[in-house]
């Protein structure tokens, strides 16, 4: 689509409610005015110290559309809250627009970002009651009630975890990226998985020296470890030798006494065994990742493994360990279907874990289920599985504790975290909320620097890859000084450097 603006460069605001009302469109940004038959959007923005307004104009598959959204001249005071409301009246002038010539109405309303929930936390937070949050985020983003009842629930754990943290409290983060075989939505694991697979010594002698200079770091600024996430990849793809000398460093380098969590994805059944898991002594959350429980579909996406394998990794985590346990779901696989997801889900509520992710699947661009343009459920065949999950979760107890969206989602749906009361993981709210700041190392770590006081946020990226991430470690080594001056300009702890 081509996109003219008017009074504001706001590109990111408007390609965003553009993909989210419109996947198959691209962003265009042209010189000369549309060609008849084209598509177009013209999105205008006026403001002054009375006035503040957005007007954007639609042409699409040969209809046309206009809508006018006012906005609060009293946000466009600071840089900050100017962005913010320009941003939100810009989307909601597009999402009125849209709304003439598209047949169907996205569940999700005009929002956009990947963590709708701050906007129902910031509801609660000024002391509205649940009903009225509620109501508001329908009125005001036009999102389904089901979707503004998620966010509370997710709203309500974030606002309990963060009365719980402490001001130097953070949580660790270390990446395994390696896999047994590269699923068909995966981007994360490099092409050549056996090529890979041979440096592992060397990159876990690289984390190794990544693991002392964090750990150094955190001593001086006196930051607490309460949350470690082990992820990937596939932590348990490394040896029950390697496990325990990975964990053995992460307890002689940081103080773990205050961690209230361990967590590590041993997301592949194929790479389970008793021996690993009882070098996970300790590790209070385990996900054992089916995806689905179909042999059809796990062979469409590339597993190796079947859904027997599965149930043979969930009773060695349950005989082996004494923790709780998540199993991860996606809904939309190629080969899947609504019918095949129920039987998903019925096997999976038999097995009773105390949390099951169900994710959407992610279009990412780079894997093989988009380069080679896989057939794969429709936008409404999503919805039913996802309407489905979240009726039978509630009704078996579950409740949803956290949620974020990513780009080019199937049906523009979300990821819901759903626990049994009282299991839900610290470390996913944490990240999911940027709650505090997470210290990340290993392939493709990305450590996010949060200032609790102003909420700024700052990233510091990992190479994905075993063999970059091998080759730049006096870079990402560093890289570790930024965390002292993020904390030095934000004044964030009292240390001495």
């Amino acid at each position: 689509m081509k996109l003219y603006l008017y009074g504001h460069d706001y590109k990111y605001a408007v390609e965003q409610i553009l993909l989210a009302l419109m996947p198959s469109e691209r962003p265009e940004y042209p010189d000369a005015p549309p060609e008849p038959g084209e598509n177009w959007a013209r999105a205008e923005l006026r403001f002054s110290e009375t006035e503040a307004e957005a007007t954007v104009e639609l042409c699409y598959n040969g209809g046309t559309a206009r809508a006018v959204q006012p906005g609060d001249p009293g946000q466009f005071r600071t840089k900050q809250t100017r962005d913010r409301e320009a941003q939100r009246i810009i989307k909601l002038a597009f999402y009125t627009a849209a709304m003439e010539l598209i047949a169907e109405k996205p569940v999700w309303g005009a929002l956009t970002g990947i963590r709708p929930g701050t906007i129902m936390t910031r509801y609660l937070e000024r002391g509205m009651g649940e009903d009225e949050a509620v109501s508001k985020m329908v009125s005001d983003y036009f999102v389904t009630e089901e979707r503004a009842r998620l966010c509370l629930d997710t709203a309500k754990a974030s606002l309990k975890a963060e009365r719980e943290l402490e001001e130097r409290d953070v949580a660790l983060y270390v990446g395994i990226p390696f896999c047994p075989t590269r699923c068909a939505y995966c981007t994360f694991v490099s092409q050549s998985v056996e090529k890979s697979m041979k440096m592992i010594p060397a990159f876990l002698e690289a984390l190794h020296q990544e693991i002392a200079a964090t750990a150094r770091v955190a001593r001086e600024l006196k930051l607490r470890p309460v949350a470690l996430y082990i992820g990937g990849g596939t932590p348990t793809t490394l040896s029950d030798t390697q496990l325990r000398t990975l964990f053995g460093w992460l307890s002689e380098e940081f103080d773990l006494s205050h961690l209230r969590e361990i967590c590590v994805e041993a997301g592949r059944p194929d790479t389970v065994t008793a021996e690993k898991l009882r070098a996970l002594e300790g590790v209070t959350r385990v996900s054992v990742n089916p995806q689905s429980m179909s042999d059809e579909v796990l062979r469409a996406i590339g597993r190796r493994h079947t859904a027997g394998d599965i149930y043979t990794a969930y009773r060695l985590v349950r005989e082996n360990l004494n923790c709780q346990v998540n199993m991860d779901l996606i809904a939309g696989l190629p080969a899947d279907t609504p019918e095949g997801f129920s039987k998903t889900l019925t096997e999976v509520l038999k097995l009773a874990p105390e949390n099951i992710t169900v994710h959407t699947l992610s279009l990412k661009k780079g894997s093989r289920i988009t380069e080679e343009d896989t057939a794969r459920p429709d936008a409404a065949a999503v919805r039913r599985m996802l309407d489905e999950a979240a009726q039978r979760l509630r009704g078996a107890g579950y409740r949803p504790y956290y949620l974020y969206r990513q780009k080019f989602m199937s049906g523009g749906f979300e990821n819901v975290g759903w626990a049994k009361p009282g299991t839900e993981s610290l470390y996913n709210i944490l990240i999911m909320e940027e709650l505090c700041t997470i210290l990340a190392m290993g392939g493709g770590g990305s450590t996010k620097l949060v200032d609790r006081k102003s909420g700024r946020v700052e990233r510091i990226f990992d190479p994905k890859y075993p063999k970059e991430y091998t080759e730049r470690m006096e870079k990402i080594l560093s890289d570790k000084e930024k965390i002292v001056e993020f904390y030095r300009e934000t004044g964030g702890q009292d240390h001495e450097l």
